[in-house]
């Protein structure tokens, strides 16, 4: 059979291209994304599709793609896809949740010194022939007191290395999380704000954590606290935050991401309420962006891609139920997405049945929208189970897993 497609946009590290042509797949590359438009026209025929967070899949470009069977993500986020709606077009959706957690983390730490030291200004001045050497507003980081909020994979890093640094750590966090190091948990983020000298967000976009940080909490920092924000762009009121800098309520400020960023990296004219203010640090979104991290990512997708591509396991997809099963040889595959109603497995069962196969294995998990079944045949009637499986009015989507490479049939 011909060999599975997988188109990658927005200049996915090459490593991807090696692992993945490796495992038999045919790759096409972009290095933009891709407009709406466009990646509906590119779509049809793709089996597999990585992006990085520019490009929207959307609801209308998930319908367009005929033989899409998962998406991934070359980066932490996901919410530039369309989750729902790729659920029930049985599309697996994966991302890079580990793989530039200590680029982002020493971003911050360096940030934070920065800020400190007021070395922005200082080096800005500089470039303009001004020899400006006063210490005023510059202090060690030592001794102060770092809040993280959200302590997942990233800001429990930047707690470890606040604390090699001599920072006091505090953090807040919606889910009870085991405190690394000296750290403390705060039951709220006003606790939080009031007593940290740096904070420092670390937060999924949700509509629960969009503006999270406005005029009332920005008022609650202490006198010549720092914020840090390179998480989301939505967490945080810049207009409130540029305020607040000019008011001298705040000392500084560092902003990695935007409510609206150029879809290009060579954008000019970009605009926000912060630029011209004192000890502030803006930069293009480039937490993560260390050739270390691009490559990590780059590996650690492709593996997730491949293995779901070869064996049918989800485990690592943001939006399918967690499914893995070892392969006996000597069996077929078979994998079936599926409306998650009553009497799904007893269809299944009565076509496995009908075609006199036995199941050597079976595995199968819901959540609310799909459900998810492996299965293991002892019969070579994997085509024909699935053929049938596609008639089901339950059935999103059926195909068979081979262990050959390019020997899978998606549906």
């Amino acid at each position: 059979m011909a060999a599975p497609r997988i188109l990658l946009l927005e200049s996915i590290h090459s490593v991807a291209d090696e692992l993945l042509e490796a495992e038999g797949f045919l790759v096409e590359r972009m290095d933009a994304s891709l407009k709406e438009d466009g990646l509906c026209a590119r779509l049809p025929g793709v089996q597999v599709l990585g992006i990085r967070s520019k490009t929207q899949v959307s609801r209308k470009v998930l319908d367009a793609a005929d033989s899409l069977i998962a998406v991934g993500a070359f980066c932490i986020g996901t919410n530039q896809v369309a989750l729902e709606h790729a659920t029930l077009r049985g599309v697996a959706v994966f991302n890079a949740p580990f793989s530039n957690t200590r680029s982002v983390a020493e971003m911050v730490l360096a940030e934070i010194v920065v800020l400190s030291r007021h070395l922005g200004d200082r080096a800005s001045e500089m470039h303009q022939g001004v020899w400006r050497k006063v210490a005023t507003g510059s202090r060690e980081v030592r001794g102060k007191t770092l809040g993280v909020v959200g302590y997942g994979h990233i800001g429990s890093q930047v707690s470890i290395l606040a604390e090699d640094l001599g920072m006091r750590v505090v953090f807040h966090d919606i889910a009870a999380k085991l405190p690394l190091g000296n750290s403390r948990p705060l039951k709220t983020l006003d606790l939080l704000l009031e007593e940290s000298d740096f904070v420092t967000l670390h937060v999924p976009e949700t509509p629960q954590t969009r503006l999270l940080i406005g005029a009332a909490q920005l008022s609650r920092m202490k006198k010549g606290a720092c914020l840090i924000n390179a998480s989301r762009g939505t967490v945080v009121d810049l207009d409130a935050l540029a305020q607040a800098l000019r008011d001298g309520r705040l000392d500084g400020a560092a902003i990695d991401v935007y409510p609206d960023e150029p879809e290009v990296s060579s954008a000019k004219g970009f605009k926000t309420p912060l630029q011209g203010l004192p000890n502030v640090i803006m930069t293009p979104h480039i937490g993560g962006s260390t050739l270390e991290a691009q490559e990590a990512i780059g590996r650690e997708v492709s593996a997730t891609l491949s293995r779901f591509f070869r064996t049918g396991a989800t485990v690592g997809s943001v939006n399918f139920p967690p499914v893995d099963l070892p392969q006996t040889p000597g069996t077929w595959r078979v994998i079936n997405v599926h409306h998650n109603v009553p009497g799904v497995l007893r269809d299944l069962n009565r076509i496995i049945s009908d075609h006199d196969a036995n199941i050597h294995a079976e595995v199968l998990s819901t959540h609310a929208a799909i459900g998810y079944v492996m299965m293991d045949l002892d019969s070579n009637v994997a085509d024909e189970v699935v053929a049938h499986m596609r008639r089901l009015p339950s059935t999103i989507s059926a195909r068979t897993v081979l262990s050959a490479p390019g020997s899978t049939s998606d549906g």
